[in-house]
């Protein structure tokens, strides 16, 4: 359900969209909490100390307006607030259609950090991570055609060391490459009616050498007598389908006649809807996805993309936006900076600290544009192990709602991972993450820590941020034998460079502020800045010539797309404005290999 004038208004997951469903993104209202009483103020209340004192979340309503789903750090919620909130509560009132008569399912895309949901002040659910979106079941809670009240308690201590928060600045103010927090709500929230035997969810394994996309569906119940038809098309028209009895984890087989491979020249992509039948053949429910046909996998020391060698030309991207923080202002602007990535000659991005939003992997679907998704992992120690528990639940949610995009050709746990406290417990981490990770997704390459230290890793990969082509060849080098600073130097003998195809994730980062760019006294980029546009071009030429003539790299990843408030790196400003010739950048980034390889 659509709604023009409400913020955000498409579906956002466009890989599993039912009818009818309602969008609650618009306006809401909210308390912050900033001296994390409000549940203290509860205890004194039922002591009978205070018997003024609130219970928050049976409120019909707070005294401030918020705008759904924008965080209250951001200009675009109209709070504004930069300073911590430690808690934060929200309010509005939900409409229950009156012909909702099976499970409700109420669905936050996301909301950082720790959420406890409350029906007409009963508790209905609980939820701890900030990047990825759950759900609450208010079947129990809620009558259809009744108006009931929906109360958030949110909780977010980005300075805890315990929870992935990317680049939220643990500070009061932004500074180097930590920026403005984000806190509760910063994703679409909205409301849905799921049949009892409803499809609860469904992996989309893709079969290129054999032409067959397999399908791994679960339910919310499993009836004898039901099934699951699932009909693929191209289009618009059926080129396969299949039935098969209900049956939680059993694949179902789509065989492809005239199969027509998902890449970044022709991402052909397959419409697929799922009907779940009853005993007399009737749909129960109906649900609509879509799917890739493509094959990325390892080689020795090469990649490969449906069978033929890749060399990728990444940009890091932070997906911040000078209105919305972490949530771009309109769908549009999602698709925008794929484009602008693209006209700038890169064929991908590293997702960098934070977990993109499913609406921003369609695109990247749609337009063929190359992603590692990768964790929020700064901020969480991972030599803690109660750190190491919020992070592989979390990153568990991460992989099992993006595994079904074709654009997301590598999995990224952890950057830079080296706060070494514990040197037992941090390769535990580390190596927890790359067994649950090839445990839920065993058709990508993981590359478990993005720079830093490697203990398990499919990619060997190497960050290095000198301004001379020279310099960073020679640095390049030295780091791949193993030299990889203090953090190999640790792990000793326990990881040494096993063959792993490299790249070079991390380069570049040329300080430049734009001409009319925003004036901070804290400006910030690597090395010194160029004197003239000019000389920016020709670092910029220098460094990528310098990487594609190495022999054993098989990509690389400049750093960045955009300027992210005072850090101005970008090749486009924080407001999406080219600040160079475009076609001198593309030209840069597109520089040929030489022949002999």
């Amino acid at each position: 359900m659509l709604t023009c004038d409400l913020p955000r208004p498409e579906h956002p997951r466009p890989q599993f969209i039912r009818e009818p469903w309602v969008n609650l993104n618009g306006t809401w209202t909210c308390e912050l909490d900033l001296g994390r009483s409000g549940y203290d103020a509860a205890e004194m209340l039922r002591g009978g100390a205070d018997r003024h004192s609130r219970r928050l979340w049976e409120s019909h309503g707070f005294a401030q307006a918020i705008t759904v789903p924008f965080c209250p750090e951001s200009r675009l919620s109209g709070v504004g607030h930069t300073d911590f909130i430690e808690m934060m509560w929200y309010h509005r009132t939900l409409d229950i259609p009156s012909d909702w008569r099976e499970r409700i399912l109420l669905h936050f895309g996301a909301v950082d950090y720790l959420c406890d949901v409350f029906i007409d002040g009963k508790l209905a659910g609980r939820h701890a991570g900030g990047q990825c979106g759950f759900a609450v079941d208010l079947s129990r809670f809620v009558r259809p055609g009744a108006t009931h009240d929906l109360v958030l308690c949110v909780r977010d201590n980005t300075r805890s060391g315990l929870q992935p928060s990317g680049k939220q600045s643990p500070w009061p103010h932004s500074r180097g490459c930590h920026y403005t927090r984000v806190t509760g709500i910063w994703q679409t929230v909205w409301m849905e009616a799921v049949p009892a035997g409803g499809l609860r969810d469904a992996q989309i394994l893709p079969d290129l050498d054999r032409a067959a996309l397999h399908i791994v569906p679960s339910f919310w119940a499993v009836s004898a007598g039901h099934a699951l038809r699932a009909v693929l098309r191209s289009h618009g028209a059926e080129i396969a389908a299949v039935t098969a009895p209900q049956a939680n984890g059993v694949p179902l087989t789509l065989h492809i006649a005239d199969p027509r491979p998902w890449s970044p020249d022709s991402p052909h992509l397959y419409d697929l809807d799922f009907e779940v039948l009853d005993g007399n053949g009737a749909v129960t429910d109906r649900v609509h996805s879509y799917a890739g046909l493509r094959k990325i996998h390892i080689e020795g020391n090469r990649i490969f993309l449906n069978n033929h060698p890749l060399y990728q030309r990444l940009v890091l991207d932070q997906g911040f936006y000078p209105d919305g923080v972490w949530t771009a202002p309109t769908d549009d602007a999602l698709r925008r900076d794929i484009e602008l990535a693209m006209a700038a000659g890169f064929t991908g991005a590293r997702l960098h600290q934070k977990v993109f939003e499913p609406r921003f992997h369609y695109w990247a679907d749609r337009l063929g544009y190359l992603t590692w998704g990768e964790s929020s992992s700064w901020g969480c120690n991972p030599s803690s192990p109660e750190g190491r528990d919020n992070f592989l639940r979390e990153w568990r949610e991460i992989l099992l709602r993006d595994r079904n995009h074709p654009s997301i050709i590598t999995w990224t746990p952890w950057n830079e991972a080296w706060w070494i406290q514990d040197e037992e417990q941090f390769g535990r981490t580390l190596a927890e993450s790359y067994a649950l990770t090839r445990a839920l997704d065993a058709t990508r390459p993981v590359h478990t820590s993005s720079g830093g230290a490697h203990a398990r890793t499919d990619l060997w990969t190497v960050h290095c941020y000198d301004q001379t082509g020279a310099g960073l060849a020679r640095t390049a080098a030295a780091r791949q034998d193993g030299n990889l600073d203090r953090v190999q130097q640790a792990f000793g003998e326990a990881a040494p460079y096993a063959g792993q195809p490299v790249l070079i994730d991390e380069f570049g980062g040329i300080k430049w502020k734009a001409a009319g760019g925003q004036a901070r006294d804290n400006d910030w980029g690597y090395g010194d800045a160029p004197k003239t546009p000019d000389e920016f071009l020709r670092r910029l030429e220098e460094l990528v010539a310098a990487i594609v003539a190495l022999p054993e790299p098989v990509g690389f990843c400049y750093t960045q797309l955009t300027d992210v408030e005072q850090e101005v790196n970008g090749i486009y400003t924080d407001s999406r404005q080219a600040k160079f010739d475009m076609a001198r950048v593309r030209a840069a980034i597109g520089q040929e290999r030489p022949a002999a390889r």
